[in-house]
């Protein structure tokens, strides 16, 4: 969990270790799942990002479409339209880190020049493969994401992250991505019931053997209403406990809508983490 940097665009990095860091939801789409339409207006987007930056979040993730299921798709034209303005203004005025929510190579690519530091894929590398091109050429921060949409998964939930995840390094690799520009992240929600949820926090450990850094996006998900039987925008406790769950089991950085709940749960896990590795014997 200690000891990692994470390389990003334009000369920035993330040091990864004895604090959780967070990443902030900014969807500026109006038909994401728990916050569509709220923040789909520039100056709302833009004082979004101040609050949660604020609230202590160190990245914030823009994103330009909605990735949950049954969503409408958009072109990346309309894609660019929405995020392109919001990364120019954020990276004009603020010291934040800066991450593309995209699996498109020409958005990817735009962002970047426009100030992003991190391309967030939520296909892995798999649908547009040049986006490890963009992260190999600008440097940029690379999150791979697993999903199980429009395949067929393995029964096994880590061996289907295995899977998933192994090939995508391999397309990472391929375009010369440096290893330590990658971020792992293994899709809750994507393509997964209930129980394929709980069993991936259960056997979260189990990814470290990959040896990249993880990220864990739980926030607000189906399956914390699952557990908790809370609608969608009354999840954000439920949010805060499996991020506390999930860094005990080795997670690093965090994406969630509620910087400042998930910021004191994540305080109380690294403080016990630290009080762990104090302890006699350890």
């Amino acid at each position: 969990m200690t000891g990692k940097r994470w390389q990003l665009a334009h000369g920035r990095h993330v040091d990864l270790g004895d604090r959780a860091i967070v990443m902030g939801i900014l969807n500026v789409t109006p038909d994401s799942f728990s916050d569509g339409g709220q923040f789909d207006a520039p100056a709302r987007a833009l004082e979004q990002a101040r609050r949660m930056t604020a609230e202590g979040a160190t990245i914030i993730d823009v994103g330009g479409e909605s990735t949950r299921p049954g969503a409408a798709p958009v072109s990346a034209e309309e894609e660019q339209d929405r995020v392109l303005p919001i990364i120019e203004a954020l990276a004009a005025e603020s010291k934040a880190l800066i991450s593309v929510d995209t699996y498109r190579e020409t958005t990817a690519r735009l962002a970047v020049a426009a100030g992003a530091h991190i391309v967030n894929d939520v296909w892995g590398l798999q649908r547009e493969p040049g986006i490890g091109k963009v992260a190999a050429e600008t440097g940029a921060g690379l999150v791979i994401m697993h999903t199980g949409r429009d395949r067929d998964k393995l029964p096994d939930v880590i061996d289907d992250q295995l899977l998933f995840l192994r090939r995508s390094l391999e397309i990472a690799r391929e375009a010369g991505v440096g290893s330590d520009q990658i971020m792992l992240d293994p899709g809750f929600g994507f393509a997964k019931d209930a129980d394929e949820n709980l069993d991936l926090m259960a056997r979260f450990v189990e990814l470290s053997q990959l040896g990249y850094p993880l990220l864990a996006g739980t926030s607000r998900k189906r399956f914390v209403g699952h557990v908790t039987g809370r609608d969608a925008a009354e999840r954000d406790a439920g949010t805060a406990a499996t991020s506390v769950i999930l860094r005990l089991q080795g997670a690093n950085i965090f994406r969630v809508h509620n910087v400042a709940i998930n910021m004191d749960a994540l305080a109380f896990a690294d403080a016990m983490l630290a009080r762990n590795a104090n302890l006699p014997g350890r």
